[in-house]
C-alpha cells in the first residue's frame, strides 16, 4: 500500500463524521481522535467542539458547543483521558483516547483564542472567581462570563457584588460597557 502525502500530520476527518457535522461556512475541522471504547469521534473545529457518535449505524452529532462555552480541557496522558469542563456548569465531558493526536493541543489553543480578557477576583478566605470576556470565534461577538471557584456560591455574602464589579471592569476594558 502506498501512502499519499497530504501535508497534514494526520489524515482528514473521516468523511462520514465530517458529513454528520456538516460544517458551516468558515468552519474548518482541525484535529480529531476516536474513543475506541465507544466509537465516538471528538473533533476540534475552528469555531466549535464536536463529538460524533455512530449509534444505530449512521453517525450523528452528539455534542456541538462553541469554544467560548468551554471553560477548560485537561489531558491526562497516564490515563489517556481528555476531560472538558463548561462555563455554564454543565456536566463535564470525558473521552478516553488512546491516540489523541493533536486534539489536546488544538483544544487548548482554541479555548485560548476565545479569551479576550480574564481577571481573577479574590473573594477572601482562599476563594476566587474568574471574570472573562470571550469571543465567539464564529461571529466575533464578545460576551462576558463569571466562573466561580470551587466551593463558591453566588448566594454567599458579598460574592454577587464582587463578581458584578469584576465583570464591569473587564467589560469596560474591552469597550462593552
Amino acid at each position: 500500500m502506498r501512502l499519499h502525502w497530504t501535508g497534514l500530520r494526520r489524515p482528514p476527518v473521516p468523511r462520514d463524521v465530517a458529513g454528520a457535522i456538516a460544517p458551516e461556512p468558515g468552519e474548518r475541522l482541525l484535529a480529531w481522535a476516536v474513543e475506541p471504547g465507544t466509537g465516538t469521534t471528538v473533533v476540534a473545529g475552528r469555531h466549535r467542539l464536536y463529538a460524533v457518535t455512530t449509534g444505530d449505524g449512521a453517525p450523528h452529532v452528539a455534542l456541538s458547543r462553541p469554544w467560548h462555552l468551554v471553560d477548560a480541557g485537561t489531558w491526562s496522558g497516564d490515563e489517556a483521558v481528555l476531560r472538558i469542563t463548561w462555563v455554564d456548569g454543565e456536566r463535564p465531558a470525558q473521552f478516553v483516547l488512546d491516540q489523541p493526536g493533536m486534539l489536546p493541543e488544538t483544544l487548548r489553543e482554541r479555548v485560548q483564542a476565545s479569551v479576550v480578557l480574564a481577571e481573577a477576583v479574590d473573594l477572601g478566605q482562599r476563594r476566587t472567581a474568574r471574570v472573562v470576556v470571550r469571543k465567539d470565534l464564529a461571529t466575533g461577538a464578545l460576551t462576558s462570563q463569571a466562573v466561580l471557584g470551587p466551593g463558591v456560591r453566588s448566594t454567599d455574602p458579598g460574592v454577587a457584588e464582587q463578581v458584578r464589579s469584576g465583570l464591569a471592569r473587564v467589560r469596560e476594558q474591552v469597550g462593552l460597557s
